[in-house]
């Protein structure tokens, strides 16, 4: 063998360095809930919430409206059984509840709220509640 090829060496390195920076663990993802990520417009109506939910079917998702918090939660149903024959390698994607809950600078007014879902991503239209003001009465 001559001394002066190093590509082996190399080689017994890279995997020493893999092995190293190698997980001591692997993490289980339905054990923590993933983050329902949301971008927040507002306007002179009120506000547009756009959230990822990448892998929700619409009907496992629930949205609530209390004042001026804003609760989105979903739900991801995976079928993880294999078949025979079958071995799962890997098994990353989350799969399970996740929830998110925000405040908006104003309360929402409830009634006039829409949402639309498409391609992964919730749409939220919520409309600013009307401002009560208040009135001058007349002494008589």
């Amino acid at each position: 063998m001559n001394p002066l090829r190093y590509e082996p060496l190399v080689g017994q390195l890279d995997g020493l360095f893999n092995e190293l920076f190698r997980p001591a663990f692997v993490r289980d993802p339905r054990a923590e809930t993933a983050p329902i990520r949301v971008d927040v417009k507002e306007d002179a109506a009120g506000y547009t919430v756009h959230a990822e939910m990448p892998g929700v079917k619409k009907e496992n998702i629930n949205i609530e409206i209390e004042g001026n918090e804003v609760t989105i939660a979903a739900e991801v149903k995976r079928d993880v059984d294999a078949k025979d024959g079958e071995k799962w390698l890997r098994n990353e994607r989350f799969y399970g509840r996740s929830a998110r809950r925000f405040a908006l600078p104003q309360e929402v007014d409830e009634a006039r709220a829409e949402a639309k879902f498409a391609d992964g991503v919730l749409e939220l239209t919520l409309p600013r509640k009307a401002q009560v003001t208040g009135r001058k009465i007349a002494v008589q």
